[in-house]
């Protein structure tokens, strides 16, 4: 079961979520300062469109991405002067070199190891040479399912990545990643787990 159940729950328990997350609108503004102006950046794996909103109200030129139809409409409801549609960030229809950046908070959390490399390949498809990807994903190695999100029913798996895994899994596809933090959870915030974020050019 996907997030379309509960769409409408995450939305209203995360859609505000940056707030509370200063290392993540730190690296999200110099992300934004990077792309403002190059071209148009998508959101992959969107959820509700707060990053996206984010990035937009930064003078980026954003769409986001989600292949859950109830989450772009949950994202096209609370931030309207944004597009969102749905696709899938393994096969985009989206021409080759169009993007100027990508930004993917937590998007790789339901793809396996071995998957990275389909879904880097894709982002790296989309990109013109110097574009810039901006992940953020959960460090670790552990596999957390989840019956239930907010008290609506889904079935999902998060995996969590270590960074040297995706680090390698961004070079073989052609990727440089530039920059790296990792960071503790924050308290009370968010789910107890440790974050990495890199920040990678097409090279």
């Amino acid at each position: 079961m996907s997030y379309d159940s509960a769409a409408e729950a995450y939305a209203e328990h995360l859609f505000a979520e940056l707030e509370q997350k200063p290392l993540d609108r730190h690296l999200l503004d110099r992300f934004a300062e990077a792309v403002a102006g190059r071209g148009l950046v998508a959101d992959l794996g969107c959820g509700p469109g707060h990053v996206a909103k984010y990035l937009h109200e930064r003078g980026v030129a954003v769409c986001g991405i989600d292949l859950s139809p109830e989450m772009v409409r949950c994202a096209s409801k609370r931030c309207p002067d944004v597009e969102f549609r749905v696709g899938d960030m393994r096969s985009l229809d989206i021409g080759a070199e169009s993007l100027a950046g990508i930004v993917a908070f937590y998007s790789i959390v339901h793809f396996t190891a071995s998957e990275l490399d389909v879904v880097f390949r894709e982002c790296r498809r989309l990109l013109t040479r110097q574009g810039m990807m901006l992940l953020a994903f959960h460090s670790g190695n552990q596999v957390v399912h989840v019956d239930d999100l907010w008290g609506q029913p889904v079935s999902l798996d998060f995996r969590f990545h270590e960074p040297r895994d995706v680090v390698s899994a961004l070079e073989a596809a052609r990727f440089v990643v530039i920059e790296s933090a990792e960071r503790a959870p924050y308290e009370g915030v968010e789910y107890p787990s440790r974050r990495c974020y890199l920040l990678a050019t097409a090279s």
